[in-house]
């Protein structure tokens, strides 16, 4: 069987968390927690770099500092992960879902303006695959409209939009290193931003709501509760495991873009013919090959070919059933204007086996039975 799945490995994440262990600090914020921080803000030219236990914390440090409250509405894409929501939800807020462009299956800017209300308080981008939304428009709506704009990252390590990298664009930006992520510490994220008037309550934030980082730089002689904040830190062996990936995350990214790069030259005849349609990656971005998917024409028929591959020994996955039909996202949200593609969209998408060491040899053979499949 092929995986849909393995989380990458490079070798010498067990050394690193040996020596976290050894080090006498494995709570977060210790020696390998400071390098993954300090190679995000210089690799990424983003001034704050915080990791937290999850993208989900990460999104709702955002929330937090974006000060959401009850009754304030949120803009977001119904294609996307429940955690997307969660993180507004959980602040009161409301949501207003958004149509998305069918063909980058990212949030439709041209839509947005007309979402907005005298409650709305944020605008919450998903970059699909790694393929980021158009965020020169997204940022002029959002100045224009005195709102923040917290990039969902979550699948876009690495990639850019007009030569920025993903997170750093917005107010806030959330990326996730969950072990489904091109990079993984197993369970984990980071929260961007570029201002400083940020700095000190997001700190308090992922301390509990304590100064406690302050006292670790020597800038206080004891930490105390300051105000609301939760355990958004990870375990410095956690970050352990992350450091040995970026130290290989050029070699990782060289091989998942190789793998999308195999899968779209040879699945281009299929395409030519009708048989289905592959991705769509505009001009002004750079994508990182978080995900090689193809789009079937309907429903049955990404049923029935998920169905073949799983008996030829392949596991193909659909991805998110919108979160504007489920009995969660009627309760607290909205969609704007009409359904045209969203789950229209979702229903023909299937996704390929894509990680880092796919051999040549599976490779071939899932594009093989592909063109078994439509024989």
């Amino acid at each position: 069987m092929i995986d849909f799945n393995i989380p990458p490995f490079v070798g010498t994440e067990l050394n690193y968390i040996e020596q976290a262990i050894r080090n006498g600090k494995i709570c977060g914020d210790g020696e390998f927690t400071k390098r993954c921080s300090n190679w995000f803000t210089q690799q990424f030219s983003v001034n704050h770099a915080l990791l937290t236990t999850s993208c989900t914390h990460a999104l709702e440090m955002a929330a937090l500092l974006s000060d959401i409250k009850s009754g304030d509405e949120v803009i977001l894409p119904s294609y996307t992960f429940v955690s997307t929501a969660d993180a507004f939800v959980q602040r009161g807020a409301s949501l207003v879902f958004v149509d998305i462009r069918p063909d980058t299956m990212n949030i439709d800017e041209t839509l947005i303006e007309d979402a907005i209300t005298s409650r709305t308080k944020a605008i919450v981008p998903v970059h699909y695959a790694g393929v980021a939304c158009e965020m020169d428009t997204i940022m002029e709506i959002a100045s224009r409209h005195h709102l923040k704009v917290t990039e969902d990252a979550a699948q876009g390590f690495s990639s850019r939009y007009k030569g920025k990298f993903l997170g750093t664009i917005g107010d806030f930006g959330c990326l996730s290193f969950h072990e489904t992520k091109n990079l993984s510490m197993g369970e984990g994220g980071a929260l961007f931003f570029q201002e400083e008037n940020y700095l000190e309550k997001a700190e308090i934030l992922r301390e509990k709501g304590t100064n406690r980082s302050k006292f670790f730089r020597g800038q206080v002689d004891k930490y105390t509760w300051q105000d609301y904040g939760s355990s958004y830190l990870p375990s410095d062996m956690n970050a352990a495991y992350l450091w040995a990936q970026l130290e290989q995350a050029d070699t990782i990214q060289k091989d998942r873009m190789d793998t999308y790069q195999f899968y779209d030259e040879r699945l281009r005849p299929l395409a030519q013919k009708g048989y289905l349609e592959q991705p769509f990656v505009p001009e002004y971005c750079e994508h990182n090959a978080h995900m090689y998917y193809i789009k079937l024409p309907d429903l049955q028929s990404r049923t029935d070919f998920i169905a073949y591959m799983k008996e030829h020994g392949i596991m193909s996955v659909f991805h998110y059933i919108p979160l504007h039909t489920s009995p969660a996202g009627q309760k607290y949200g909205r969609f704007s204007g009409e359904d045209r593609y969203t789950t229209k969209e979702s229903e023909r998408l299937v996704r390929l086996p894509l990680y880092y060491g796919l051999s040549m040899e599976e490779k071939e053979y899932i594009v093989k039975t592909i063109f078994d499949y439509f024989s």
